[in-house]
């Protein structure tokens, strides 16, 4: 018995020696800037197809991984038609319902409002999913610029295309030359300031979070990022998608609220016109 206790005290005290240099060791920071820029490096990897070399980052990967995660919970969410809704499809319901009130608040028509809701939905589900996926520890896909500007391309087209389809082609020409002719070509601009401006705003709020939770995890490892890795990586992530889904609508209404004032009061912008003209031609005499 007296070799056995002296056994596990020995065996204890080898334990509690390495657990307390490892613990230090946690505490401890080395090269904080290396650390850092180990973390927000990109992984790659080339395939090679024939004669072509396809890339394949851990951005390409989280993402389908946030994607797949998301469909399923929104899945389950759905779950089956039923005459009396539950818990989970009343939240859903609530959120697509919200979508289509700001939608029509912006100008846009029920009907309108609810053929938009769907892809206003995808992005913030996306974006949702990419940006908290960083809080079970894997590296968020919008610390990759690419991931924002592909997005932020995306949802441009995706306003010009609805805009047309909703007030034509006459209709959006008119939302490029309202109030005057002469903003056309800042109108023109506006296209290209917009989806820089929504990349910009999801790539630096992602990116900084990013680089202070890392910084965080490395300087005080235990506890303290887990807490407030439920703001920079929960919260803000939600918060960014709401704001890219909220901006996409309001492009969309600038566009559609003029063009559908021009189809119920054309007049109006003849008048306009007609007034603008004779003030061009006095001011020229």
């Amino acid at each position: 018995m007296f070799q056995v206790a002296l056994s596990a005290g020995t065996w204890f005290s080898e334990f509690w020696q390495a657990f307390c240099t490892k613990f230090v060791e946690a505490f401890k920071p080395g090269d904080i800037g290396e650390e850092i820029s180990e973390g927000i490096l990109q992984v790659q990897h080339y395939f090679t197809v024939g004669d072509y070399k396809l890339l394949i980052t851990d951005a390409i990967i989280v993402t389908w991984i946030a994607v797949i995660a998301c469909v399923i919970v929104f899945s389950l969410m759905a779950g089956k038609e039923t005459i009396r809704p539950n818990a989970k499809q009343t939240l859903l319901w609530m959120i697509v319902d919200a979508i289509i009130n700001a939608a029509m608040g912006f100008g846009m028509t029920r009907k309108e409002a609810e053929e938009v809701a769907p892809m206003i939905l995808t992005f913030g589900i996306v974006i949702t999913g990419c940006n908290c996926i960083s809080f079970l520890k894997f590296a968020p896909p919008a610390k990759n610029i690419a991931f924002p500007v592909g997005c932020a391309v995306v949802a441009i087209l995706y306003v010009i295309i609805i805009s047309i389809k909703f007030i034509g082609f006459k209709g959006f020409w008119v939302s490029l030359t309202t109030p005057l002719k002469a903003m056309l070509p800042f109108k023109l601009l506006d296209f290209v300031i917009k989806p820089t401006s929504l990349s910009l705003r999801l790539f630096g709020n992602v990116f900084g979070s990013f680089v202070f939770m890392e910084f965080l995890s490395i300087v005080m490892p235990i506890v303290v990022p887990g807490i407030v890795g439920l703001w920079f990586d929960l919260a803000d992530g939600l918060l960014q998608a709401v704001i890219f889904s909220y901006l996409t609508m309001s492009y969309i209404g600038e566009i559609v609220e003029v063009g559908h004032e021009f189809k119920e009061h054309p007049e109006e912008f003849k008048k306009q016109k007609k007034k603008k003209e004779t003030e061009e031609a006095s001011a020229a005499a």
